[in-house]
């Protein structure tokens, strides 16, 4: 203990970071622990399970620089694979308290990153941390009755929130409902069933054997709780839509990626990558395909517009976003390259 009090000290020290010169501390300190890093936020693997058929559960240490989330919020995980950094959107499952943190990945078939995880995942690997963000969290002062709803891996925010209010002892009404495809795909089922005080309700979308039916609708709200003063859904869009629609107040949170719309054709104009000096001639795909393509390696995450990875500066010319349909012209504007798409000539600092 005394040993790893003095390193911690040691590497804050302003002293330290100047005679580490320009690379910082942490490029030195990561090469007897990749964790032992100042600004770095990082974590450890300290356990692996795969509670269900399509998903992992990992259990990160973290190191000193991470900075802790609110129950619902989000963070970007990066992880490498075959030699390339990929960052992907997840929220942690564990109370806002936790010393450790607990991701629950669901396998999505085609999945880069979630396949990487679920079949490579081990204690020892070495995991980046970033960008905690999301307004999907509860008010300060708790409502009196609460609604939990999600579908499939979404369960992992609304559990955080759970885990939360369980920690704080709260003293209110919960109910807690998840749709899965089938008993054997519900994450988290054997806690939510032993969880003191909670009303947990179950439906299975592809079998008749959960406490509800189908999907949510009137008669699903009904069973858990008629009136409630809050309610926080995550899971598929049709999930948080059917919801939204019967309880227009509820706050929503959705990983699965939007429809985007495509042009129907390229501008043809053409895109400056002015960083880099490479000039291409826009095909119509969004810029972070295009400068892929280009052979140019910009830092992306979930590739949908919520992880904020792939921020980029169009220094210049009219853009398309491809999940609003908005047009904008301003120069020196922050976009984000996966889901936006050039409509004449522009210029961006990539």
């Amino acid at each position: 203990m005394f040993t790893e009090t003095l390193s911690r000290r040691v590497r804050r020290s302003a002293l330290v970071g100047i005679l580490t010169g320009p690379h910082g501390v942490d490029r030195y300190t990561e090469v007897f622990d990749r964790t032992w890093t100042v600004n770095d936020a990082r974590a450890k693997v300290v356990a692996v399970r795969r509670q269900t058929p399509r998903s992992v559960t990992l259990t990160l240490q973290p190191n000193d620089a991470w900075q802790g989330f609110k129950a619902g919020q989000h963070i970007n995980l990066t992880v490498e694979i075959d030699g390339r950094r990929r960052t992907r959107c997840y929220s942690p499952a564990n109370s806002e308290g936790s010393p450790v943190i607990e991701l629950t990945v669901g396998l999505h078939d085609g999945g880069l990153v979630s396949t990487h995880l679920y079949e490579h995942a081990e204690p020892g690997m070495v995991v980046h941390l970033d960008s905690v963000g999301g307004d999907f969290v509860m008010p300060t002062v708790r409502p009196r009755r609460i609604l939990l709803v999600s579908g499939g891996s979404g369960i992992t925010p609304v559990l955080s929130m759970l885990r939360t209010l369980r920690e704080e002892n709260y003293d209110g009404e919960v109910a807690f409902i998840h749709y899965a495809r089938n008993p054997e795909e519900a994450a988290y089922a054997t806690e939510l069933a032993a969880t003191p005080g909670v009303k947990v309700l179950h439906s299975f979308t592809r079998s008749n054997r959960g406490d509800l039916s189908g999907h949510f609708g009137s008669d699903h709200l009904a069973a858990a709780m008629p009136d409630p003063d809050a309610v926080f859904v995550c899971g598929p869009p049709a999930l948080v839509d059917a919801v939204k629609d019967l309880l227009p107040g509820a706050q929503s949170e959705s990983f699965v990626p939007p429809v985007i719309a495509v042009p129907t054709e390229a501008s043809g104009g053409n895109i400056a990558f002015t960083e880099s000096n490479v000039d291409i001639v826009d095909d119509g795909r969004s810029i972070l395909e295009q400068a892929e393509a280009a052979g140019l390696n910009p830092t992306s995450g979930c590739r949908m517009g919520i992880c904020h990875t792939c921020t980029r500066t169009k220094i210049s010319g009219p853009v398309k976003n491809l999940i609003t349909g908005a047009v904008s012209t301003a120069p020196d504007e922050i976009i984000e390259i996966c889901v936006t798409a050039p409509c004449g000539d522009v210029q961006i600092d990539l």
